[in-house]
């Protein structure tokens, strides 16, 4: 049971499957129910996803494999059946479209819905049109998810990590202020380890204490990143849901004259594509919030991935670092023929790239990138080369060994 005082007025919901690859491979061989289980790839490979009950004994997403198996030796392994996933995606995503048009995916298990306006239609509130999903997401599909429900998009992803894993959590408009003030700083996204730290010495560690801040102060402290940390600490998030529908994205891609299956050597080669993707966001003065990992098996299966980045960017290395996460995910020993990268959700940039701003690590990288940018701009591409690139063409035994394929004004 759910009580709330505002229970029958939220519409925001952010739905989150609960350790998605796991618990399908559970759903279809109950003797693993009771077990610990990862969802790999071989010794050399990372963790794709990892159940609740591993997780227990330490074991985390993008964890090296050998790693996980120290940390938990009686996992059971399972190597990702990735056709699988994206078919029950689609399952729930097809029951998602029934309860709003306005629906945002975020990843294969996870997605933004606006229920606002749909009480008639469905005869009940938003809250009780959830749980009802909820429900039929068990019953039909035998997963489980966690719904947050709240007044925007920055709680209501907040809210659906309350509970997990099968919870429904609720945050109103009316405590707010009071539950963010409770929280650590690093509850809000984009604040990592680093820059919690930099709070934490500057007298910031809790949200409230970012709340008691003139937001002048964190201004001139922390610069575009000091209004949107006074924003968010007090729950202000203007974002609207917005469907993927007709949504166009700029992307690059390489066909290998070899099949390539190591995560070194196509790591390598999404970072040159990240390179010249950002290459050319910058040369249109485009950002974009939507990055998608394509990769083409040798027996000409397609798989592509997708990541919702909270702050649009052009960096190279925030493109390159975002489609190394979905990379790692797909290592499972297929050979590639393929591989690209994309950005969608484009909007023109307004100055500095915010993400310059989110944590000195980073501002340190997007500094470095715009010096490089500035040479490269003088006195050519090739002025200036990254050291894993720099290998990369040296090791290349053909000059076009690689056939580059570049795409724009795609539909997402």
């Amino acid at each position: 049971m759910v009580a709330h005082d505002e229970l029958d007025v939220l519409s925001i919901a952010h739905i989150d499957c609960d350790a998605f690859y796991a618990s399908i491979e559970k759903r279809d061989d109950p003797s693993l129910l009771d077990k610990p289980l990862i969802i790999g790839g071989g010794v050399r490979g990372v963790v794709s996803t990892c159940c609740y009950i591993a997780r227990q004994s330490g074991v985390r997403s993008a964890m090296p494999m050998f790693t996980a198996k120290k940390l938990c030796p009686d996992a059971v392994i399972i190597r990702p059946d990735m056709a699988k996933y994206v078919g029950v995606s689609q399952q729930i995503r097809a029951l998602m479209d029934e309860l709003t048009p306005l629906v945002e995916p975020l990843s294969i298990d996870e997605a933004f819905l606006d229920l606002s306006g749909t009480a008639t239609l469905h005869k009940a509130t938003p809250a009780r049109v959830l749980a009802r999903f909820a429900k039929r997401i068990e019953d039909e599909i035998g997963i489980t998810v966690s719904v947050g429900l709240s007044h925007n998009k920055f709680l209501a992803k907040i809210a659906s990590d309350l509970d997990k894993p099968r919870g429904f959590a609720v945050i109103g408009k009316a405590e707010t202020v009071r539950f963010l003030a409770q929280q650590k700083v690093s509850l809000i996204y984009g604040v990592g380890k680093v820059f919690a730290e930099t709070l934490k010495k500057d007298g910031f560690e809790t949200i409230g204490q970012l709340q008691a801040a003139a937001p002048e102060d964190l201004m001139r402290r922390y610069g575009e990143t000091g209004a949107r940390l006074a924003r968010l600490s007090r729950g202000e998030d203007a974002r609207a849901v917005s469907i993927d529908g007709g949504m166009k994205t700029v992307s690059t891609e390489t066909t290998f004259n070899t099949d390539l299956q190591s995560f070194e050597a196509l790591s390598t080669e999404l970072l040159a594509l990240s390179e010249r993707l950002s290459e050319r966001l910058k040369a249109k003065d485009l950002v974009g919030d939507t990055v998608t990992l394509k990769l083409k098996s040798a027996g000409f299966r397609l798989r592509t991935r997708a990541r919702h980045l909270m702050i649009a960017t052009q960096l190279a290395n925030v493109l390159y670092e975002t489609g190394l996460q979905l990379l790692a995910r797909e290592i499972d020993g297929t050979a590639f023929r393929l591989i690209g990268i994309g950005i969608s959700g484009l909007s023109e940039a307004s100055g500095e790239d915010p993400a310059d701003l989110l944590e000195p690590a980073v501002a340190r990288k997007a500094a470095a990138e715009r010096a490089i940018d500035r040479v490269r701009n003088r006195f050519g591409r090739d002025a200036v080369m990254r050291g894993k690139l720099y290998q990369r063409a040296k090791d290349r035994a053909k000059p076009d060994k690689a056939k580059t394929e570049e795409e724009e004004g795609k539909p997402k």
